[in-house]
Protein backbone atom coordinates (compact mmCIF):
# COMPACT_ATOMS: atom_id res chain seq x y z
CA UNK A 1 0.00 0.00 0.00
CA UNK A 2 1.45 3.25 -1.24
CA UNK A 3 1.76 6.10 1.99
CA UNK A 4 2.30 9.34 1.86
CA UNK A 5 4.23 10.86 4.98
CA UNK A 6 3.96 14.19 6.28
CA UNK A 7 7.46 15.25 8.23
CA UNK A 8 8.27 18.27 10.40
CA UNK A 9 11.32 19.57 8.28
CA UNK A 10 12.78 21.52 11.30
CA UNK A 11 12.85 18.18 13.56
CA UNK A 12 12.53 15.68 11.39
CA UNK A 13 9.93 13.84 13.22
CA UNK A 14 6.93 12.21 11.53
CA UNK A 15 3.85 14.03 11.85
CA UNK A 16 1.51 11.50 10.40
CA UNK A 17 1.39 8.73 7.07
CA UNK A 18 -1.26 8.77 4.83
CA UNK A 19 -2.45 6.27 2.63
CA UNK A 20 -3.01 6.72 -1.42
CA UNK A 21 -6.44 7.18 -2.51
CA UNK A 22 -7.52 3.95 -4.54
CA UNK A 23 -8.83 3.66 -7.94
CA UNK A 24 -12.37 3.06 -5.90
CA UNK A 25 -11.84 5.98 -3.92
CA UNK A 26 -10.93 8.56 -6.34
CA UNK A 27 -14.45 7.14 -8.25
CA UNK A 28 -16.50 7.75 -5.39
CA UNK A 29 -15.06 11.54 -5.21
CA UNK A 30 -15.76 12.14 -8.93
CA UNK A 31 -19.53 10.87 -8.09
CA UNK A 32 -19.86 13.08 -5.37
CA UNK A 33 -17.80 16.14 -7.37
CA UNK A 34 -20.58 15.45 -10.36
CA UNK A 35 -23.52 15.56 -7.33
CA UNK A 36 -22.22 18.56 -5.89
CA UNK A 37 -21.86 20.67 -9.14
CA UNK A 38 -25.98 20.14 -10.03
CA UNK A 39 -26.28 21.78 -6.79
CA UNK A 40 -23.62 23.95 -6.35
CA UNK A 41 -23.87 25.77 -10.36
CA UNK A 42 -27.74 26.16 -9.31
CA UNK A 43 -27.24 27.83 -5.78
CA UNK A 44 -28.11 31.49 -6.17
CA UNK A 45 -25.17 33.56 -6.24
CA UNK A 46 -25.49 35.52 -2.83
CA UNK A 47 -26.26 32.23 -1.25
CA UNK A 48 -22.73 31.17 -2.47
CA UNK A 49 -21.56 34.74 -1.09
CA UNK A 50 -22.52 33.42 2.29
CA UNK A 51 -21.01 30.24 1.79
CA UNK A 52 -18.00 32.47 0.96
CA UNK A 53 -18.16 34.69 4.11
CA UNK A 54 -18.45 31.09 5.66
CA UNK A 55 -15.39 30.31 5.11
CA UNK A 56 -13.58 33.22 5.88
CA UNK A 57 -14.78 32.93 9.41
CA UNK A 58 -13.64 28.95 9.99
CA UNK A 59 -10.62 30.52 8.78
CA UNK A 60 -10.26 33.04 11.61
CA UNK A 61 -11.66 30.69 14.07
CA UNK A 62 -8.90 28.08 13.54
CA UNK A 63 -5.87 30.07 12.53
CA UNK A 64 -3.42 29.13 15.52
CA UNK A 65 -4.48 25.46 14.30
CA UNK A 66 -3.96 26.39 10.84
CA UNK A 67 -1.08 28.06 11.30
CA UNK A 68 0.75 25.39 13.30
CA UNK A 69 0.26 22.89 10.63
CA UNK A 70 1.94 24.87 7.62
CA UNK A 71 4.61 25.29 10.34
CA UNK A 72 5.22 21.82 11.08
CA UNK A 73 4.85 20.25 7.55
CA UNK A 74 6.61 23.08 5.29
CA UNK A 75 8.67 24.72 7.85
CA UNK A 76 7.23 28.19 7.56
CA UNK A 77 7.62 30.11 10.53
CA UNK A 78 4.87 30.27 12.56
CA UNK A 79 3.88 34.33 12.32
CA UNK A 80 4.57 33.96 8.73
CA UNK A 81 1.56 30.71 8.86
CA UNK A 82 -0.67 33.01 10.72
CA UNK A 83 0.05 35.83 8.01
CA UNK A 84 -1.10 33.17 5.30
CA UNK A 85 -4.62 32.25 6.88
CA UNK A 86 -5.61 35.84 7.29
CA UNK A 87 -4.45 36.67 3.31
CA UNK A 88 -6.91 33.39 2.81
CA UNK A 89 -9.77 34.28 4.97
CA UNK A 90 -9.11 37.88 2.90
CA UNK A 91 -9.85 36.38 -0.64
CA UNK A 92 -13.01 35.00 0.63
CA UNK A 93 -13.75 38.12 1.85
CA UNK A 94 -13.08 39.85 -1.33
CA UNK A 95 -15.35 37.54 -3.54
CA UNK A 96 -18.11 37.18 -1.31
CA UNK A 97 -18.63 40.95 -1.37
CA UNK A 98 -18.34 41.01 -5.24
CA UNK A 99 -19.30 37.90 -6.99
CA UNK A 100 -22.60 38.70 -7.70
CA UNK A 101 -21.02 42.37 -9.10
CA UNK A 102 -18.43 40.37 -11.46
CA UNK A 103 -21.45 37.51 -12.83
CA UNK A 104 -24.18 40.43 -13.82
CA UNK A 105 -26.03 39.63 -16.94
CA UNK A 106 -24.03 42.36 -19.36
CA UNK A 107 -27.21 43.76 -21.84
CA UNK A 108 -26.18 44.52 -25.71
CA UNK A 109 -27.96 46.54 -27.93
CA UNK A 110 -28.48 44.77 -31.43
CA UNK A 111 -31.25 44.11 -33.64
CA UNK A 112 -32.71 41.64 -31.35
CA UNK A 113 -35.29 42.72 -29.04
CA UNK A 114 -33.03 41.66 -26.40
CA UNK A 115 -29.34 40.66 -26.19
CA UNK A 116 -26.62 40.11 -23.82
CA UNK A 117 -23.71 37.81 -22.24
CA UNK A 118 -24.06 35.56 -19.62
CA UNK A 119 -21.09 34.04 -17.91
CA UNK A 120 -21.37 30.29 -16.61
CA UNK A 121 -19.11 27.69 -14.63
CA UNK A 122 -17.55 25.09 -16.39
CA UNK A 123 -17.67 22.97 -13.76
CA UNK A 124 -15.26 19.97 -11.93
CA UNK A 125 -11.54 21.78 -12.04
CA UNK A 126 -8.40 19.71 -10.74
CA UNK A 127 -6.34 21.78 -8.85
CA UNK A 128 -3.11 20.59 -8.56
CA UNK A 129 -0.81 23.13 -5.96
CA UNK A 130 2.76 23.47 -4.26
CA UNK A 131 3.71 23.15 -0.97
CA UNK A 132 5.22 26.37 -0.64
CA UNK A 133 2.51 28.42 0.65
CA UNK A 134 -0.07 25.44 1.14
CA UNK A 135 -3.14 27.26 1.97
CA UNK A 136 -2.82 30.37 0.05
CA UNK A 137 -1.82 28.53 -3.33
CA UNK A 138 -4.88 26.15 -3.12
CA UNK A 139 -7.33 28.71 -1.95
CA UNK A 140 -6.78 32.12 -4.03
CA UNK A 141 -7.82 29.73 -6.74
CA UNK A 142 -10.68 28.19 -5.25
CA UNK A 143 -12.69 31.50 -4.13
CA UNK A 144 -12.82 32.86 -7.81
CA UNK A 145 -13.58 29.35 -9.03
CA UNK A 146 -16.19 28.08 -5.94
CA UNK A 147 -17.44 31.86 -6.46
CA UNK A 148 -18.06 31.72 -9.92
CA UNK A 149 -20.06 27.87 -9.57
CA UNK A 150 -17.36 25.17 -10.05
CA UNK A 151 -16.59 22.64 -7.63
CA UNK A 152 -13.15 21.36 -7.19
CA UNK A 153 -10.85 18.38 -6.50
CA UNK A 154 -7.47 19.09 -5.30
CA UNK A 155 -3.97 17.56 -5.59
CA UNK A 156 -2.48 18.79 -3.51
CA UNK A 157 2.13 18.70 -3.16
CA UNK A 158 2.90 15.40 -1.42
CA UNK A 159 5.18 17.04 1.55
CA UNK A 160 1.44 18.58 2.89
CA UNK A 161 -1.73 16.15 2.92
CA UNK A 162 -1.93 17.56 6.72
CA UNK A 163 -2.77 21.16 5.30
CA UNK A 164 -4.73 18.85 2.19
CA UNK A 165 -6.83 17.67 4.70
CA UNK A 166 -6.91 20.73 6.64
CA UNK A 167 -8.31 22.44 3.17
CA UNK A 168 -10.88 19.95 2.87
CA UNK A 169 -12.31 20.22 6.51
CA UNK A 170 -12.44 24.05 6.58
CA UNK A 171 -15.50 23.44 3.37
CA UNK A 172 -17.06 21.09 5.40
CA UNK A 173 -17.15 23.74 8.57
CA UNK A 174 -18.16 26.52 6.23
CA UNK A 175 -21.32 24.09 5.52
CA UNK A 176 -20.93 23.35 1.94
CA UNK A 177 -22.90 21.09 0.13
CA UNK A 178 -20.95 17.75 0.19
CA UNK A 179 -18.36 17.25 -2.38
CA UNK A 180 -17.76 20.52 -3.38
CA UNK A 181 -14.80 21.05 -2.46
CA UNK A 182 -12.35 17.51 -2.17
CA UNK A 183 -8.76 16.83 -1.61
CA UNK A 184 -7.48 13.71 -3.24
CA UNK A 185 -4.51 12.22 -1.62
CA UNK A 186 -2.66 10.95 -4.95
CA UNK A 187 0.78 11.30 -6.83
CA UNK A 188 1.58 12.98 -9.80
CA UNK A 189 1.20 10.63 -12.13
CA UNK A 190 -1.81 9.95 -10.95
CA UNK A 191 -3.01 13.15 -11.28
CA UNK A 192 -1.64 13.65 -14.94
CA UNK A 193 -3.88 10.37 -15.79
CA UNK A 194 -6.86 12.05 -14.63
CA UNK A 195 -6.73 15.04 -16.61
CA UNK A 196 -8.48 13.06 -19.72
CA UNK A 197 -11.36 11.92 -17.87
CA UNK A 198 -14.31 13.75 -19.29
CA UNK A 199 -15.32 13.88 -15.27
CA UNK A 200 -12.65 16.62 -15.14
CA UNK A 201 -13.81 20.05 -17.10
CA UNK A 202 -10.67 22.00 -16.47
CA UNK A 203 -7.10 22.31 -14.57
CA UNK A 204 -5.11 24.85 -12.21
CA UNK A 205 -1.70 24.36 -11.76
CA UNK A 206 0.95 25.89 -9.80
CA UNK A 207 4.46 24.63 -9.81
CA UNK A 208 7.43 23.55 -11.35
CA UNK A 209 8.12 24.14 -15.22
CA UNK A 210 8.24 20.51 -16.22
CA UNK A 211 5.41 19.38 -14.22
CA UNK A 212 3.38 22.21 -15.88
CA UNK A 213 4.43 21.03 -19.21
CA UNK A 214 3.11 17.57 -18.26
CA UNK A 215 -0.09 19.37 -17.69
CA UNK A 216 -0.27 22.00 -20.46
CA UNK A 217 0.10 18.86 -22.40
CA UNK A 218 -2.55 16.62 -21.02
CA UNK A 219 -4.95 19.44 -21.13
CA UNK A 220 -4.49 20.25 -24.29
CA UNK A 221 -4.02 17.08 -25.74
CA UNK A 222 -8.07 16.42 -24.29
CA UNK A 223 -8.60 20.09 -25.54
CA UNK A 224 -9.75 21.48 -21.98
CA UNK A 225 -8.34 25.07 -20.72
CA UNK A 226 -5.88 25.27 -18.36
CA UNK A 227 -4.14 27.59 -16.00
CA UNK A 228 -0.25 27.60 -15.09
CA UNK A 229 1.45 29.44 -12.71
CA UNK A 230 5.93 28.27 -13.05
CA UNK A 231 7.49 30.40 -10.46
CA UNK A 232 9.96 33.58 -11.18
CA UNK A 233 13.18 34.61 -11.12
CA UNK A 234 11.85 38.14 -9.78
CA UNK A 235 14.64 41.26 -10.28
CA UNK A 236 14.92 43.65 -7.29
CA UNK A 237 16.04 46.45 -9.57
CA UNK A 238 17.20 49.71 -7.41
CA UNK A 239 17.89 52.72 -9.39
CA UNK A 240 20.69 55.41 -8.45
CA UNK A 241 18.35 57.72 -6.76
CA UNK A 242 16.66 54.91 -4.52
CA UNK A 243 15.89 54.94 -1.04
CA UNK A 244 19.11 52.92 -0.34
CA UNK A 245 18.32 52.26 3.53
CA UNK A 246 14.40 51.22 3.04
CA UNK A 247 15.32 49.12 -0.16
CA UNK A 248 17.79 47.15 1.95
CA UNK A 249 15.31 46.66 4.57
CA UNK A 250 12.32 45.32 2.20
CA UNK A 251 15.12 43.06 -0.03
CA UNK A 252 15.64 41.24 2.74
CA UNK A 253 12.13 40.75 3.45
CA UNK A 254 11.54 39.83 0.17
CA UNK A 255 14.55 37.59 -0.34
CA UNK A 256 14.46 35.78 2.97
CA UNK A 257 10.81 35.15 3.68
CA UNK A 258 9.51 31.75 4.20
CA UNK A 259 13.26 30.31 3.77
CA UNK A 260 13.23 32.21 0.14
CA UNK A 261 10.47 29.50 -0.79
CA UNK A 262 8.57 31.88 -2.83
CA UNK A 263 7.03 32.54 -6.35
CA UNK A 264 7.47 36.01 -5.99
CA UNK A 265 10.18 36.66 -4.05
CA UNK A 266 12.79 38.69 -5.02
CA UNK A 267 15.74 36.35 -6.45
CA UNK A 268 18.03 38.41 -8.13
CA UNK A 269 19.11 41.93 -7.20
CA UNK A 270 20.10 44.08 -9.93
CA UNK A 271 22.04 47.36 -8.25
CA UNK A 272 23.46 50.45 -10.08
CA UNK A 273 26.93 50.36 -9.62
CA UNK A 274 27.36 54.02 -8.21
CA UNK A 275 25.36 52.91 -5.07
CA UNK A 276 25.90 49.28 -4.94
CA UNK A 277 28.90 49.44 -2.08
CA UNK A 278 26.18 51.44 -0.18
CA UNK A 279 23.28 49.19 -0.74
CA UNK A 280 25.14 45.87 -0.28
CA UNK A 281 26.47 46.60 3.32
CA UNK A 282 23.08 48.08 4.50
CA UNK A 283 21.32 44.72 2.81
CA UNK A 284 24.93 42.31 4.08
CA UNK A 285 23.74 43.97 7.56
CA UNK A 286 20.18 43.36 7.49
CA UNK A 287 20.45 40.10 6.36
CA UNK A 288 22.74 39.21 9.37
CA UNK A 289 20.58 40.02 11.91
CA UNK A 290 18.16 37.34 10.78
CA UNK A 291 17.03 35.43 13.69
CA UNK A 292 17.11 31.31 12.00
CA UNK A 293 15.60 28.20 14.27
CA UNK A 294 12.39 26.82 15.40
CA UNK A 295 9.85 27.83 13.53
CA UNK A 296 7.41 27.75 16.16
CA UNK A 297 9.62 30.25 17.97
CA UNK A 298 8.15 33.64 17.39
CA UNK A 299 10.82 35.52 17.77
CA UNK A 300 12.55 33.54 14.58
CA UNK A 301 12.47 35.09 11.36
CA UNK A 302 13.29 32.04 8.65
CA UNK A 303 12.74 28.22 10.09
CA UNK A 304 13.96 25.26 7.50
CA UNK A 305 13.94 24.48 3.80
CA UNK A 306 10.93 22.08 3.22
CA UNK A 307 13.15 19.22 3.53
CA UNK A 308 16.96 18.06 3.04
CA UNK A 309 16.68 17.63 -0.57
CA UNK A 310 15.89 21.01 -1.53
CA UNK A 311 18.28 22.58 0.75
CA UNK A 312 20.96 20.21 -1.53
CA UNK A 313 19.53 21.36 -4.49
CA UNK A 314 20.03 25.02 -3.47
CA UNK A 315 23.50 24.19 -2.44
CA UNK A 316 24.31 23.05 -5.65
CA UNK A 317 22.90 25.64 -7.12
CA UNK A 318 25.53 27.93 -5.10
CA UNK A 319 28.28 25.88 -5.03
CA UNK A 320 27.80 25.37 -9.41
CA UNK A 321 27.60 29.31 -9.33
CA UNK A 322 30.89 29.55 -6.86
CA UNK A 323 32.67 28.03 -10.02
CA UNK A 324 31.40 30.84 -12.00
CA UNK A 325 33.54 33.28 -10.00
CA UNK A 326 31.30 34.56 -7.65
CA UNK A 327 32.16 35.68 -4.44
CA UNK A 328 30.91 35.36 -1.29
CA UNK A 329 29.37 38.33 0.69
CA UNK A 330 27.77 36.14 3.86
CA UNK A 331 28.40 33.03 3.57
CA UNK A 332 25.60 30.41 4.86
CA UNK A 333 23.93 27.69 3.08
CA UNK A 334 23.41 24.00 4.79
CA UNK A 335 25.27 23.38 7.74
CA UNK A 336 24.58 19.27 8.24
CA UNK A 337 24.32 16.53 5.88
CA UNK A 338 20.76 15.57 6.64
CA UNK A 339 19.07 18.89 7.73
CA UNK A 340 16.63 20.87 6.16
CA UNK A 341 18.07 24.16 7.26
CA UNK A 342 20.09 26.45 5.09
CA UNK A 343 21.71 30.16 6.42
CA UNK A 344 21.21 32.74 4.47
CA UNK A 345 23.82 33.63 1.46
CA UNK A 346 24.59 36.96 -0.59
CA UNK A 347 26.89 36.90 -3.33
CA UNK A 348 28.24 39.05 -5.24
CA UNK A 349 30.61 39.01 -8.78
CA UNK A 350 27.77 37.40 -10.37
CA UNK A 351 28.56 36.52 -14.08
CA UNK A 352 25.77 36.51 -16.56
CA UNK A 353 25.69 32.59 -16.79
CA UNK A 354 25.68 31.58 -12.92
CA UNK A 355 23.10 29.05 -12.05
CA UNK A 356 21.45 31.70 -9.71
CA UNK A 357 20.64 33.89 -12.59
CA UNK A 358 19.87 31.36 -15.08
CA UNK A 359 17.77 29.44 -12.38
CA UNK A 360 14.79 29.61 -10.25
CA UNK A 361 16.33 29.45 -6.84
CA UNK A 362 13.84 28.52 -4.06
CA UNK A 363 15.83 29.29 -0.69
CA UNK A 364 17.79 31.92 0.66
CA UNK A 365 20.79 33.08 -1.45
CA UNK A 366 20.94 36.66 -2.86
CA UNK A 367 22.83 37.24 -6.20
CA UNK A 368 23.96 41.08 -6.32
CA UNK A 369 24.62 42.21 -10.02
CA UNK A 370 25.70 45.79 -11.00
CA UNK A 371 24.44 47.90 -14.01
CA UNK A 372 26.23 51.36 -15.21
CA UNK A 373 22.78 52.58 -16.95
CA UNK A 374 19.09 52.01 -17.41
CA UNK A 375 19.49 50.36 -20.66
CA UNK A 376 21.66 47.52 -19.16
CA UNK A 377 19.54 47.35 -16.29
CA UNK A 378 16.68 46.61 -18.28
CA UNK A 379 18.55 43.67 -19.88
CA UNK A 380 19.86 42.20 -17.12
CA UNK A 381 16.15 41.97 -15.83
CA UNK A 382 14.88 40.66 -19.03
CA UNK A 383 17.67 37.79 -19.47
CA UNK A 384 15.45 35.18 -17.92
CA UNK A 385 13.12 33.11 -19.25
CA UNK A 386 10.90 33.96 -16.33
CA UNK A 387 8.58 36.94 -16.04
CA UNK A 388 6.39 36.85 -12.85
CA UNK A 389 7.02 39.85 -11.46
CA UNK A 390 9.73 42.67 -10.68
CA UNK A 391 10.58 45.20 -7.62
CA UNK A 392 11.79 48.60 -9.26
CA UNK A 393 13.10 51.52 -6.51
CA UNK A 394 13.72 55.29 -7.23
CA UNK A 395 12.65 57.85 -5.88
CA UNK A 396 11.42 59.39 -8.80
CA UNK A 397 8.08 57.87 -9.53
CA UNK A 398 7.16 58.96 -13.61
CA UNK A 399 10.86 57.61 -13.86
CA UNK A 400 10.24 54.43 -12.39
CA UNK A 401 6.52 53.47 -13.86
CA UNK A 402 8.64 54.81 -17.55
CA UNK A 403 10.87 52.34 -16.35
CA UNK A 404 8.72 49.19 -15.62
CA UNK A 405 6.48 49.49 -18.82
CA UNK A 406 10.02 47.79 -20.21
CA UNK A 407 10.49 44.84 -17.58
CA UNK A 408 8.68 41.91 -19.07
CA UNK A 409 6.18 40.84 -15.88
CA UNK A 410 2.85 40.14 -14.89
CA UNK A 411 3.39 41.98 -11.41
CA UNK A 412 5.26 44.86 -10.90
CA UNK A 413 6.17 47.24 -7.13
CA UNK A 414 7.39 50.35 -7.30
CA UNK A 415 8.87 51.23 -3.99
CA UNK A 416 8.35 48.09 -2.37
CA UNK A 417 8.22 43.87 -2.55
CA UNK A 418 6.04 41.94 -4.63
CA UNK A 419 2.91 40.09 -3.54
CA UNK A 420 -0.16 38.78 -4.68
CA UNK A 421 -3.86 40.83 -4.19
CA UNK A 422 -7.23 39.59 -4.10
CA UNK A 423 -8.26 43.05 -5.84
CA UNK A 424 -5.37 43.05 -8.95
CA UNK A 425 -4.53 39.69 -11.07
CA UNK A 426 -1.28 37.20 -10.57
CA UNK A 427 0.04 35.53 -13.38
CA UNK A 428 3.00 35.59 -15.15
CA UNK A 429 4.58 36.48 -18.86
CA UNK A 430 6.75 34.09 -20.59
CA UNK A 431 7.82 30.39 -19.08
CA UNK A 432 6.24 32.09 -15.98
CA UNK A 433 3.12 30.41 -17.53
CA UNK A 434 -0.65 31.91 -18.79
CA UNK A 435 -4.03 32.82 -17.23
CA UNK A 436 -4.26 34.88 -14.10
CA UNK A 437 -5.89 34.26 -11.10
CA UNK A 438 -7.64 36.56 -8.71
CA UNK A 439 -9.36 39.69 -9.52
CA UNK A 440 -12.52 39.35 -11.56
CA UNK A 441 -10.14 38.34 -14.12
CA UNK A 442 -9.08 35.20 -12.21
CA UNK A 443 -13.02 34.20 -12.24
CA UNK A 444 -13.85 34.37 -15.50
CA UNK A 445 -10.80 31.94 -16.50
CA UNK A 446 -13.05 29.02 -15.05
CA UNK A 447 -16.47 30.63 -16.49
CA UNK A 448 -18.20 29.93 -19.67
CA UNK A 449 -19.15 32.89 -22.01
CA UNK A 450 -22.78 32.76 -23.67
CA UNK A 451 -23.74 35.19 -26.06
CA UNK A 452 -27.83 35.50 -26.25
CA UNK A 453 -30.48 37.25 -28.46
CA UNK A 454 -34.10 37.17 -28.05
CA UNK A 455 -36.09 38.01 -30.95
Amino acid sequence: MKMMRSVNPATGELNGEYELYSSQRIEESFKKSRTAYKIWKDTEVFNREHYLANAAGVLRERAQELAHIITIEMGKPIRESMDEIEKCAKVFDYFSDRTEMFLSPEFVETEAEASGIVLEPLGTILSIMPWNAPFWQALRFAAPALAGGNVILLKHASYVPKCALAIENIFKEAEFPEGVYQTLLIDGPTALSLIPRNEINAVSFTGGRQAGQKVAAAAGGSIKKCILELGGSDPFIVLDDADIEKAAKVGTLSRFQNAGQRCTAAKRFIVDATIAEEFTSKFVEHVRDLKIGDPLDTNNDMGPLVNSEQADYVQDQVNRTLKTGADVLLDGGKQEENSSFFYPMVLGNITEDAPVLTEETFGPVAPIVTFRNEEEAIKIANSTEFGLGASIWSKDRERAIRFSREIEAGLVAINNSVSSDARLPLGGFKKSGFGRELHRTGMYEFLGTKSMKVF
